[in-house]
């Protein structure tokens, strides 16, 4: 397996031989061929081992048998203890979740403190398998069915082209020592039933099982860039504006196609939504219905699709500004305060004021119902839904609306309209320049 490993990362892995690498080792057979190999082909390598305090006894073993290993071979380790049941609870995953979680931000970390380029993790050709089953079970789109990938940013695993009993008979013949994790014999597990129970009959059943799900795993990666050429191609037709804040797709283009829901899917399962009924019906729904997944939100306006990253609740709060305050963070950036002697020019990210006219503290907050203001340029008052109305405001873009104010007086629609009782005129002595910087 050494010369078919060697020739592996020659082809295909070029990379990993001049760099700095960092093995993710469970003392279990498959990471401990992987160190032996890496260390036989003279790679620039360091182990790198979870105790997840899930076992007792038997983790704390698996920690001294990595310790010996790392002896043995000369290279540097470094360990670390996780307190998994207690992140789980807290974070509310799985402890499978939650320990994933915990071992690639360490790693992270690690790569980041120690310049370790790439971190290598032992999954083999079975591994792969089983994750493909498991996405297949829960439902999944073509890249769900695409399994593991051999790079994923940092992370590279050098034995995916070798299976379980190709690791296993190379630990053999060589008579390395592994660890046995007890927890992988419970088929309480959906990944060990399928291990222990499904696979080997699979294999039963047809002997070049792995081979034929190779080239399966190569037909769908050809199609997923057929796929992902077809969207793209679509994401031009449907894309009505784009911006950092938002995207604004078109209903009516979606209805022109023959399965809009497929091409839904695909545009919008990246931002982690989940409920994808209801994501269909947002074609057809009223005005004002939204979808949420954890990190973004998709709003039916009109005849739009807009979709937005959930804003941290900090910014919904109410900002004070003081008079010696230069810079405000808010909602669309930040605000920009310069006391200067001479206004010059217009536009809708700058206004000028009489400083004198203002009440200190300012405030910056989110509009509401009832909300007035004297537009510059007009004569009296108008009604801020009114003026949304008018300016054809989305749903999105009247949430989105933040007022600087002085006491209850709004100063500035922030990025769109000045407030006429407070503008520079003959009689000013000090000029405000207040800036909104996106």
């Amino acid at each position: 397996m050494f010369k078919e490993f060697e020739q592996h990362i020659t082809n295909h892995l070029p990379f990993l031989i001049e760099n700095k690498l960092l093995i993710a080792i469970s003392g279990g057979v498959d990471s401990v061929v992987l160190a032996h190999l890496c260390h036989s082909l003279k790679l620039n390598v360091a182990l790198a081992h979870c105790n997840y305090n899930l076992r007792g006894k038997e983790s704390d073993n698996d920690e001294a048998f990595v310790l010996e290993l790392a002896k043995k071979l000369e290279l540097e380790v470094y360990i670390k203890h996780f307190e998994t049941e207690l992140y789980a609870e807290k974070s509310k995953q799985s402890i499978q979740m939650a320990a994933r979680e915990l071992r690639y931000d360490w790693f992270k970390k690690l790569s980041l403190k120690y310049n370790y380029n790439y971190v290598l993790t032992a999954h083999h050709a079975d591994d792969n398998l089983e994750t493909f089953l498991i996405n297949l079970t829960r439902g999944t789109g073509i890249e769900g069915l695409k399994g593991i990938p051999l790079i994923n940013e940092n992370v590279v695993r050098p034995l995916l082209a070798f299976s379980r009993k190709d690791v296993t008979n190379y630990a053999k013949k060589l008579q390395l020592k592994w660890r046995e994790d007890s927890s992988n014999k419970s088929t309480k597990y959906l990944r060990n039933k399928l291990r222990h129970e499904v696979i080997p009959s699979l294999k039963e059943t047809s002997p070049k099982l792995l081979q034929n799900f190779k080239q399966t795993l190569n037909n769908l990666s050809d199609t997923s860039v057929i796929v992902k050429e077809g969207i793209n191609a679509i994401l031009e037709r449907v894309i009505i504006k784009t911006n950092k804040h938002k995207v604004v797709y078109d209903i009516s283009e979606f209805k022109k196609l023959e399965t809009p829901r497929i091409y839904l899917y695909e545009i919008f399962k990246s931002y982690g939504f989940t409920a994808w009924k209801d994501v269909f019906k947002l074609l057809d729904a009223q005005s004002g219905k939204q979808v949420l997944s954890n990190t973004h939100r998709l709003l039916k306006d009109r005849n739009c699709l807009i979709l937005t990253k959930i804003v941290s609740e900090g910014f919904q709060k109410i900002i004070s500004v003081n008079s010696e305050v230069e810079k405000v963070d808010i909602l669309k950036g930040y605000l920009l305060f310069n006391t200067i002697k001479k206004a010059s020019g217009s536009a809708r990210n700058c206004i000028y004021v009489d400083k004198e006219l203002l009440k200190f503290p300012l405030t910056v907050r989110n509009w509401k119902e009832g909300d007035y203001f004297y537009p510059v340029g007009m004569q009296g008052k108008k009604k801020l839904s009114k003026f949304f109305k008018d300016e054809k405001f989305s749903l999105l873009d009247k949430e989105n609306v933040q007022l600087l104010c002085s006491e209850n007086d709004i100063v500035w629609i922030i990025g769109k309209r000045a407030d006429n009782r407070f503008k520079v005129s003959n009689k000013t002595k000090k000029i405000l320049k207040i800036t909104l910087q996106e």
